[in-house]
């Protein structure tokens, strides 16, 4: 099999055993994760997922090429790395060597990473001409902006400690003691409280935005496109003091105006392309701007 997995103790071990390939995802491999998230959905014993590759020099080498080339339906390896994002249940990265390209992505898409001492991160697709188009999206989230770029833009790697330094990483350790580390923290996470873990890693990634725009990205353009961008949209009602004493619902001296979000206090009309401006001055004394979800 190409993905193996392990029950220990409310950890869900779930390794991609395909070393001879540089762990890379073929259809059978992408099938075996997408299993694997799905039972992990489902099963209330599962609390936290540690994801890992078998031997010792590279963690995942992403979407298998050669089996591209052959005309083999990779479609498998999309939906498996769009469950690994949406898991509910905390993930770790168990990265045992070199997480490049396709790799680097699927490593992005855990909540916490523990690396060896010799992993190597990046994007190198653009060195060959391709577009890192999964993790040139969730990386800007992970490290500020200016080092994305660079790591976009070159193509150029970086160590594990430099990984650490800028936070995308949260251990280091040597190659024989990353799988214990990560179970290790993993079982402290299964030990709290189960929802609680789960309604706090929905709040983050929500505070961070990583679960909403990721979600619109994978919507793309089309109708479920036009919805996400709709469900960004705020109303704005302008009211005067007098009408706030009664429902807004339904009154006919309420207009109300599409308003795309902004900072607060700043007027942003539908279509106007433009940074949003200033409260208009022409507005009549004791007008209110109520922004309403």
């Amino acid at each position: 099999m190409s993905v193996l997995t392990e029950d220990r103790d409310g950890v869900l071990v779930i390794t991609i055993d395909r070393a001879h390939a540089a762990n890379a995802l073929d259809a059978a491999a992408g099938q075996g994760l997408v299993d694997a998230l799905e039972r992990t959905s489902a099963d209330d014993a599962v609390r936290v997922v540690v994801i890992t590759g078998a031997g010792e020099r590279v963690f995942s080498s992403g979407m298998d090429l050669r089996a591209y080339a052959r005309g083999e339906d990779l479609h498998p390896v999309d939906r498996g790395l769009r469950l690994m994002g949406e898991c509910p249940k905390p993930v770790i990265a168990a990265v045992n060597g070199s997480a490049l390209g396709g790799g680097f992505e699927l490593m992005l898409t855990t909540d916490l990473v523990v690396a060896a001492d010799h992993a190597r991160f990046g994007l190198p697709e653009v060195t060959r001409g391709l577009l890192a188009a999964g993790g040139g999206t969730r990386l800007p989230r992970r490290i500020p902006l200016q080092v994305a770029l660079e790591m976009g833009l070159t193509g150029q790697p970086i160590s594990a400690d430099r990984a650490l330094q800028l936070g995308l990483i949260n251990r280091v350790v040597a190659g024989h003691e990353v799988l214990d580390t990560a179970l290790g923290l993993a079982a402290v996470i299964a030990a709290n409280g189960p929802r609680a873990v789960q309604v706090t890693k929905r709040m983050i990634a929500r505070r961070t935005g990583r679960h909403r725009r990721g979600a619109a990205a994978r919507r793309g353009p089309g109708p479920a496109g036009e919805r996400g961008r709709q469900g960004r949209r705020r109303r704005v009602r302008r009211t005067s003091p007098a009408a706030l004493d009664g429902p807004l619902t339904g009154r006919a001296d309420v207009p109300v105006v599409d308003c795309v979000a902004g900072p607060v206090g700043r007027y942003h009309p539908p279509g106007d392309p433009g940074v949003p401006a200033p409260l208009r001055s022409s507005d009549p004394p004791g007008v209110r701007l109520h922004r309403v979800r």
